[in-house]
């Protein structure tokens, strides 16, 4: 499965008395779908997820996919500190029609996550997994930092299929770019080399069940008696024109801030708590780098790195007040976080002013 360009990891709206805003979830997924972004990741670090019950965190996913177009790629955090637990609550989400497990490092045992412990971690949850799935990397959140050796091993497993690294570390991102560049595997996507997911090709053949639409070669449709497999090869289901691409090892990142150097090292993407209140300003910085305009990439990072790094630092309630200023949805979010003071609110002001989506 393809998964190069920008994702927001969307947070998770609050009514004042802290209950699931959920009528706001679906607007703000409505208005992403609407944006240039790849897809959405649900429950990630900024959506809270870990503050959520587990019941919460099912009906967020649930409406979450409900508001979703059809074309956007849905990725599901839910790692949880138990193998049996990640799954679980990954089989759920495949039910619901996600395309991708996002499992975040178990940590709170820290002196025992030893490599043996983390290998044993992914592989049996990627075995059981009914969706691929990425690794989650947040070292600063979780204080465990999986090693690029430990990666890079894991790579090997079929089912998984890349990482969201959100050290900002560059050269690690480069380091594991380099150890898995052996790994190519075979991705279905669109005409133009947008990406396509199972649930994807399984609604646009029920649109066009009714008149008995199946995958077929382009080459029958022109005439030709036999169209030989190949990468280029164009195929349609229902109304969609598809294509295979070979993928390597995918390799997403999480520091805004650092996106254009870490798309230099080897990255196809990025997963950016920033895209929450800026989603069309990160996209700019990719599109620049994918159509090889190094100069405007510089200087479209350049745009977003203080204030990147600013909101960054006040966390949650940071990205909240952004997307508040920027047309979205924030709201408050949950104890232990506190709210931002109106200094800290007019700061937040001053680093998006020209940054507005």
């Amino acid at each position: 499965m393809l998964l190069s360009g920008i994702f927001p990891p969307i947070t998770t709206p609050f009514y004042a008395d802290g209950s699931v805003y959920y009528k706001k979830l679906e607007s703000n997924v409505e208005r992403y779908s609407r944006t240039l972004v790849a897809g959405v990741v649900v429950l990630g670090s900024t959506g809270e997820a870990i503050l959520l019950s587990d019941q919460e965190r099912r009906d967020v996913f649930k409406v979450a996919r409900e508001a979703a177009a059809p074309n956007k790629v849905l990725i599901a955090g839910t790692g949880v500190e138990s193998a049996i637990e990640t799954l679980r609550l990954t089989e759920y989400a495949a039910e619901l029609g996600y395309d991708v497990a996002m499992v975040r490092t178990p940590h709170y045992y820290k002196k025992q996550m030893l490599p043996a412990n983390i290998l044993a971690f992914y592989r049996t949850v990627a075995d059981r997994s009914p969706i691929p799935v990425i690794v989650y990397n947040f070292p600063q959140a979780t204080g465990y930092d999986i090693p690029a050796e430990v990666m890079i091993e894991l790579a090997e497993h079929p089912n998984l299929i890349g990482i969201k690294e959100s050290s900002g570390d560059v050269e690690k991102v480069r380091k594991m770019v380099e150890g898995t560049r052996h790994i190519k595997r075979t991705a279905t996507v669109t005409e133009t080399f947008d990406a396509v997911t199972p649930r994807m090709l399984a609604t646009a053949a029920a649109s066009d069940s009714s008149s008995g639409g199946d995958l077929v070669p382009v080459g029958v449709l022109s005439g030709e008696k036999e169209v030989k497999p190949s990468s280029a090869a164009v195929t349609v289901v229902g109304k969609m024109k598809t294509r295979q691409k070979e993928v390597g090892f995918q390799v997403l990142v999480g520091a805004a801030h650092k996106l254009h150097p870490s798309l230099d090292a080897g990255a196809v993407g990025a997963i950016l708590a920033f895209a929450c209140p800026a989603p069309t300003a990160c996209y700019e910085i990719y599109a620049a780098w994918k159509e090889g305009d190094v100069e405007l990439a510089r200087i479209k990072q350049e745009r977003i790195a203080k204030a990147a790094q600013r909101v960054g630092d006040l966390g949650v309630p940071g990205f909240k007040y952004g997307m508040d200023f920027n047309g979205y949805y924030g709201g408050p979010a949950r104890l232990p976080f506190l709210p931002l003071t109106a200094a800290l609110k007019a700061e937040v002001e001053q680093e998006l002013s020209d940054i507005r989506n």
